[in-house]
């Protein structure tokens, strides 16, 4: 399996004891270096990504950023934002960093102790990994139109797919380049918002539609109860998904298993959709 480069801070490689990840085997296990190589970025890289200008010393830490598919920071000695949402608690370099390089997913090394944080994370480093595959081998409209569609129940857990829908609507072949950028623009500003409990509800039941005619009367009342149950906070979201599992293992639907909403990145770098 190929490994997914990813941009790291070097301090946090080269300094075990830092106390910022005071788990360290909790960021950097044996498990999440199986699935990803490490692309150190030295102090004055990491200084360059703030530069706007290009110059020899900015140009240092950009080049690096075209090749990898997220980074994780350390936490800068900057004053910490209050704007709400997944950005909550960031602080001003890395939201400034962001803002420069928005299809890169980043993320604060002591934030991705937070399930949900690194939840977020590991779900846009893999749709940037499946981004720049698609590129790799070839951006044709029917590749566009079919990355759409697996993420399609992903993007309604995060919000309201139809603009994007509509985006592709307008795709021909003479403003393929521009609409597949302003497609992944989109996406992944989308993708910083948290998905909501009632958004994943209704992709819930959007899913429990495709197995109407294959499931019984009482096998439906139990998946409704479920679904209700995570609506109410009595159950998380992995319960009705290994339900849901469950009945497609019995009856396949093609397109429910080209979707990555149930498996958006490998189980074993952490719970989805804590």
């Amino acid at each position: 399996m190929n490994k997914i480069p990813l941009g790291i801070s070097g301090c946090l490689l080269d300094q075990p004891g830092e106390k910022e990840v005071a788990n360290r085997d909790s960021l950097i296990s044996e498990v999440i270096e199986s699935f990803f190589e490490w692309k150190p970025f030295s102090a004055e890289e990491e200084k360059s990504l703030l530069i706007q200008e290009a110059s020899a010393i900015s140009d240092s830490g950009t080049d690096k950023m075209a090749g990898i598919c997220g980074y994780i920071m350390k936490r800068p000695e900057q004053a910490v934002t209050k704007t709400g949402g997944a950005i909550e608690g960031l602080a001003i370099e890395t939201l400034r960093i962001m803002h420069r390089f928005p299809l890169v997913p980043i993320e604060e090394s002591i934030r991705l102790q937070d399930p949900c944080l690194r939840d977020l994370f590991f779900k846009r480093v893999y749709v940037m990994y499946r981004w720049q595959r698609l590129l790799k081998e070839g951006l044709s409209a029917r590749a566009l139109i079919d990355f759409h569609a697996r993420h399609k129940l992903i993007i309604m857990s995060h919000g309201d797919y139809r603009d994007l829908g509509q985006l592709l609507a307008g795709l021909n072949k003479d403003n393929l380049t521009e609409i597949a950028y302003q497609y992944i623009l989109q996406l992944m500003s989308m993708l910083l918002t948290m998905p909501t409990r009632a958004n994943h509800v209704n992709v819930l039941q959007h899913i429990q539609g495709h197995l109407k005619k294959d499931i019984s009367r009482d096998d439906k009342a139990e998946l409704c109860e479920l679904i209700d149950s995570y609506r109410n906070y009595e159950v998380p979201l992995i319960a009705p998904i290994i339900l849901l599992k469950h009945h497609f293992r019995k009856s396949p639907d093609p397109y429910i298993q080209s979707s990555y909403y149930f498996s958006p990145y490998p189980s074993s770098l952490g719970s989805v959709n804590p």
